[in-house]
Formats: structure tokens, C-alpha cells, sequence
């Protein structure tokens, strides 16, 4: 049998690609490994964010990279999803940034908003002068976003809101500038409450954003809370375009669908990084990766990496002619998310006791995967949203 020239892919979307959407992968690529890969590590180790690359997300058009106008790239879905696995093959929490800024922070004001508030906030989110966070998980409500305890009650007729309560496990608020914020909400003359969308300002009084300290995961991601106070709102800060829980949950849809393809480059990254080390590392008078167990773990990574990539594809043509719906994007961010973590343990395996090193950038992504598994709902909650789907019986109320 004649040598074989190994390849590390059998499998390659760039055919199904047009070339505008290449250039877009290719350029984020590009982008990630000279201004993001240098200094991740640092970064991950200092539990800080590197705020210096915010002007640069934004000059590559990653803040609302999806949206139309006011100052957005205006990006297909597919470019949209390249470039979050460029993003997140680098690190999860660099991907959770551009994500909540664009599909959380931006997302609801362009999907909800007014046009004075588009122009009045948008343009500034796209270009990172303004940050913003997403404020929907609280203290005692996660996987079950109705019992929230945050609310608004109007003081009077037209008049301003008054908000109080505590949003928890919040992406950007120790930074965030725009916070875009759902409580249950009492108008004037009401005795029902119904969730509503507030945009609120840093700045307004009785508003902290104490960030989250002791995290062992995303720890290049800035995490806090948003605690309020009394904050007073104004009327014309919240978001008429949607009431009740499709408002927030919608939102998360859009999140999700970026997740299912940053996943991919997390896996990707982590295979990438194994098959060069057991290619490299010799014992017993040979690379490892020769060894039949070393090869039936690179095997496993490449083809559900491959079948990820796929999904991901097929998904993001599905949103593209607007027939992608909220329990697809459950099924992309479930099962991506699943093969991610899997690929990352599986690689640390691969390295022994290198794959605990910060310099082999495996570990790192392991523990950040735990996190991705969780948030923007759990695996399980996914699970059963896909069991009711395919039985018709709901699983939990």
C-alpha cells in the first residue's frame, strides 16, 4: 500500500458555500488567530476580558453582525454562524460576548423596538461604543423564566415605570451600558401583570452591576448581575413590539442558533490541537496517533465534528428562507453543544497530563463547554422540548 498523505478533514461545507460567505470565514479566521489567539490564555487565567478588541468585533462587523442597517454588516445566517466558530474556536467566552451583545442586547431592539430607539441605540452597539446585556435568568428562576420575581409598575397614567428586582448569571452587565431587561409588568389601571421588555441605561439611578466573582469557567467573560432598585424608566424606554414570554424566548432562539455553530469551532479547536500532539508525541518508538486506540478517538472527533458542521448548515439555509423554527435551533444548540463537550474531554485525554496545561488550550475549553451545555437553557430542558415536539405531550408546565 503506497503512503498515504493524511488530511485533517474528509469532510468540507466550502462548496456549499458562495464567496462571499467563504471571505467571511476566511477573514474572521484570520482575525481570531492574530488579535484573539495571542492573548486568550492571559486573559482566561487573569479572569479578565480583553476590552481593547471591542472596537475591532465591531470593525470586523461581529456586534449585530446579523441585523440590517444602522451601522450592522448585515450578514446571511450561514456567514453569521462562520463566524462564531471562528470566535468560539478561540473561546467560548470571546463567542458569548459578540453573541449576547448581538443576538440579546441588539437583537430585541431591532426585532421590537421603535425606530427612534433603533437610531437612538443601535448604531452605537454596532460600532462597541455601547455594550449591552441581555437580563432574563434571576436568582430563583432559571429553566423556568415565568416565575421571575422582577417587576415593573407604572406611576400613572403614561407615566414612568418603576423597576425592581435581581437579574443573575448576566453576560457583559459589569460593563454594560444598555441593558435590555424583562419584568412582569403592571400598567396603570391593570391588576394583571404581563412580561414586558425595558431598556435601561447605566447611569439611572438605584442600578448596580456587581460582577460574579470565583468562576472556574468563561472566565474571560465578564459576568455579573443587574440589581435595581426603584429604577425609574422611562415609558418611552420600553419595548412595545412584543409582551408576555415569546418576547424573551425569541430572543434566546437567535442566541441558540449562534451557539450551535460556535460549538463546531470549539470542537474544532480541540481536535485540531490533539491530532497535531499525537502526531508529535512519540513513545514506544512511535507517534502515538499510530496507536489504534489514539486513531479510534481522532476518528470519533473528525466524523461527529463533520455531522455537527452539517447540522449547523442545514439549519442556517432552514433560517435563511425564514422556515428555521425555535425547536430545530433547540435540537442545533443540544446536540453541537453535547458534541463539543465530549470532543473537549476526549482530547484532554489525548495530551495526559499536557491536556491540564493552560499553553495546550484544551482544559480551558473543557471547562468552558460545562457552562455552554447550561446556559440559554439546559440539555435537559432542550431534551424535553424535543420529546414534546416529536409526542405531542409536554414533559413539564
Amino acid at each position: 500500500m503506497g503512503k498515504v498523505t493524511p488530511t485533517p478533514y474528509l469532510l468540507t461545507i466550502d462548496h456549499l458555500l458562495t464567496e462571499e460567505e467563504r471571505l467571511t470565514w476566511s477573514a474572521a479566521r484570520e482575525f481570531c488567530e492574530r488579535r484573539v489567539a495571542p492573548v486568550i490564555e492571559q486573559h482566561y487565567e487573569r479572569a479578565t476580558f480583553p476590552k481593547e478588541l471591542i472596537p475591532e468585533f465591531a470593525e470586523m462587523g461581529f456586534l449585530g453582525s446579523s441585523l440590517q442597517g444602522y451601522g450592522c454588516a448585515g450578514m446571511n445566517p450561514v456567514a453569521y454562524g462562520l463566524t462564531m466558530i471562528e470566535l468560539e474556536r478561540q473561546d467560548s467566552g470571546i463567542r458569548s460576548f459578540c453573541s449576547v451583545q448581538s443576538a440579546l442586547a441588539m437583537w430585541p431592539i431591532y426585532a421590537y423596538g421603535t425606530e427612534e430607539q433603533k437610531q437612538r441605540w443601535l448604531p452605537g452597539m454596532a460600532a462597541g461604543e455601547l455594550i449591552g446585556c441581555f437580563g432574563l435568568t434571576e436568582p430563583n428562576s432559571g429553566s423556568d423564566p415565568g416565575s421571575m420575581r422582577t417587576h415593573a409598575r407604572q406611576d400613572g397614567p403614561g407615566g414612568d415605570y418603576i423597576l425592581n428586582g435581581q437579574k443573575f448569571w448576566i453576560t457583559n452587565s459589569p460593563i454594560a451600558d444598555v441593558m435590555v431587561i424583562w419584568a412582569k409588568t403592571l400598567d396603570h389601571g391593570s391588576e394583571t401583570p404581563v412580561i414586558r421588555g425595558f431598556v435601561l441605561e447605566r447611569g439611572m439611578a438605584g442600578i448596580s452591576t456587581p460582577e460574579t466573582k470565583g468562576k472556574l469557567s468563561l472566565r474571560a467573560s465578564m459576568t455579573g448581575e443587574v440589581v435595581m432598585d426603584d429604577v425609574r424608566v422611562p415609558a418611552v424606554n420600553m419595548l412595545p413590539g412584543v409582551r408576555g414570554l415569546k418576547g424573551p424566548l425569541s430572543c434566546l432562539t437567535q442566541a441558540r442558533y449562534g451557539i450551535g455553530w460556535g460549538a463546531v469551532g470549539a470542537a474544532m479547536g480541540v481536535y485540531e490541537r490533539a491530532r497535531q500532539y499525537t502526531l508529535d508525541r512519540v513513545q514506544f518508538d512511535r507517534p502515538i496517533a499510530g496507536f489504534q486506540l489514539t486513531q479510534q478517538k481522532l476518528v470519533e472527533l473528525h466524523n461527529e465534528i463533520g455531522k455537527g458542521l452539517l447540522l449547523a448548515y442545514h439549519f442556517g439555509r432552514l433560517k435563511q428562507h425564514g422556515s428555521l423554527s425555535p425547536v430545530q435551533v433547540s435540537y442545533l444548540k443540544r446536540d453541537n453543544v453535547r458534541m463539543a463537550l465530549t470532543a473537549a474531554r476526549t482530547a484532554r485525554s489525548m495530551l495526559g497530563g499536557n491536556g491540564i496545561m493552560g499553553e495546550f488550550h484544551i482544559m480551558r475549553h473543557v471547562c468552558n463547554l460545562e457552562t455552554v451545555y447550561t446556559y440559554e437553557g439546559t440539555h435537559e430542558i432542550h431534551t424535553l422540548a424535543i420529546g414534546r415536539a416529536l409526542t405531542g405531550l409536554s414533559a413539564f408546565s
